[in-house]
Parts: structure tokens; C-alpha cells; sequence
């Protein structure tokens, strides 16, 4: 017996499967990438440069366990509880694009950034990172009243901000060739797009638009870090 489109609503099920699923997926991404760095090493414990990366990595770590448990209390149908709690998830939102912000510029004064690039040209990659974050964070509180707009506006948020642990997994290919960590973020996005296939039989306008972005601003940043202008931009954090 055939399936017609107005009686195909998988999607609402199927749901409380994948969003859980990604959400696991991307804590799992960065417990490996900082593990040895962060959470084995003690977290608060942890020897970082300062107080300042400390705060940062918190509250990065406490967005990762707000989606885990915002996401649960959607499958439970606990509603009212995932809309207040995303008041609070707003502003540690906030939080997290001014720390990082100041976190970028210590990096930057520090010096210490992968081989292959100068720190004024790596200044562009958490910089661009958090303004992907701040963007899609700030479309998602928009759309907090549409849920289909609103929960994938708030996972790709959070890919955006994931390639640091990426970035640091343990593998020779992706430390030797920094260029296919790319690769590794943008199949978090085609695991959103196979999602909207199969369980919409379309690519959502959020998904379709919000990756597009992501790629193209991934692709384009690091060329755009090495010119004189950005490297002019990113001098004028560099303390005196």
C-alpha cells in the first residue's frame, strides 16, 4: 500500500532519535579532542594559560551538557521546562561569544597556534567560529516558537563551535592536513541533511541555508586570514 505526503509524519518520532543522537555524538567529539587537555587533566584543574581560558572552557562544556539535557526534556515532553531553561541558555550563549572573544585575542598575544599559520592569520578561526555561533544562536531565539526551525538552528550552532576539538583529535591525517578537519564538521552537517530527507522528504530552508554558510565561510576563511588587511585587523589586538 502506497505512503501519500499527508498521512508521512515519521519525522515527529523519528526526532527523539536523532536529535539526542547528534547531541551525543557532538559531546563525544569533544571529549576526545579534550581529553588530555581539559577533562582528564582535571578540568578546573587542568593547567591552562589563565583564569580567562578556564571560564571558557566551563562554559563551553556547560553549553554541550545544557543541549544534552534541553534536548531530553523535549523527548520527554517536558516543554515548559526546555523554554525556561532556554532563557538561561541564551544568555550563557552570550557569555560564551564574549569569553571567547577575549580567549581568541589571548591566543593571539600568546603566539601559540598550529604550524602552517602565523597567529594574526589564525585569529580569524575562532573568530569566525563564534560569529557563525552568535548568528545562528541568535535566528534559533527568533525561532524558538517554530520547533523545526528552532532545534536545527541550535545544533548547527553548536557544530560551529566544535572545531577546536576537532581540531585536537589525536589522528596523524587530520594533524598533518589541518584542511580535512573540515571535513570532518561538514559530515555533522550531511548527517542533518540525510536526517531531513528521510524523515521529510525535503531539506529544510534552516538546514540548507545555515550549512551553505557554514561551508562557505570555512572554505573562505583561512585564504582571508593571510591578507594584509585581516592580519592589519587582527594587529590591533596585539598588546603594545
Amino acid at each position: 500500500m502506497s505512503t501519500t505526503a499527508s498521512t508521512f509524519k515519521p519525522h515527529r518520532s523519528w526526532d527523539r532519535i536523532f536529535f539526542p543522537f547528534m547531541a551525543l555524538l557532538i559531546l563525544a567529539t569533544v571529549l576526545y579532542g579534550f581529553a588530555h587537555t581539559y577533562f582528564l587533566a582535571g578540568m578546573v584543574l587542568a593547567p591552562l594559560p589563565s583564569l580567562l581560558v578556564h571560564l571558557h572552557g566551563a562554559a563551553f562544556t556547560l553549553w554541550i551538557l545544557l543541549l544534552i539535557v534541553q534536548i531530553g526534556f523535549v523527548t520527554t515532553h517536558n516543554v515548559a521546562i526546555h523554554r525556561k531553561l532556554g532563557v538561561y541558555g541564551f544568555l550563557l550563549a552570550i557569555a560564551m561569544v564574549v569569553l571567547g572573544f577575549f580567549t581568541a585575542i589571548g591566543q593571539l598575544n600568546r603566539g601559540h597556534v598550529p604550524r602552517g599559520m602565523d597567529p594574526q592569520t589564525f585569529f580569524i578561526i575562532p573568530l569566525s567560529a563564534l560569529a557563525l555561533f552568535a548568528l545562528f544562536v541568535y535566528f534559533a531565539w527568533r525561532n524558538r516558537s517554530k520547533p523545526e526551525s528552532h532545534k536545527r538552528l541550535i545544533l548547527i550552532a553548536t557544530i560551529s563551535i566544535i572545531d577546536a576539538a576537532v581540531g585536537r583529535w589525536p589522528i596523524d591525517i587530520l594533524q598533518q592536513h589541518p584542511p580535512y578537519q573540515d571535513l570532518v564538521l561538514f559530515a555533522f552537517l550531511l548527517l542533518i541533511i540525510l536526517y531531513d530527507l528521510a524523515s521529510l522528504h525535503r531539506i529544510t530552508r534552516t538546514t540548507l541555508w545555515c550549512s551553505l554558510l557554514y561551508v562557505v565561510v570555512h572554505l573562505t576563511r583561512v585564504p582571508l586570514g593571510f591578507t594584509p588587511a585581516w592580519h592589519h585587523f587582527a594587529s590591533l589586538f596585539l598588546h603594545k
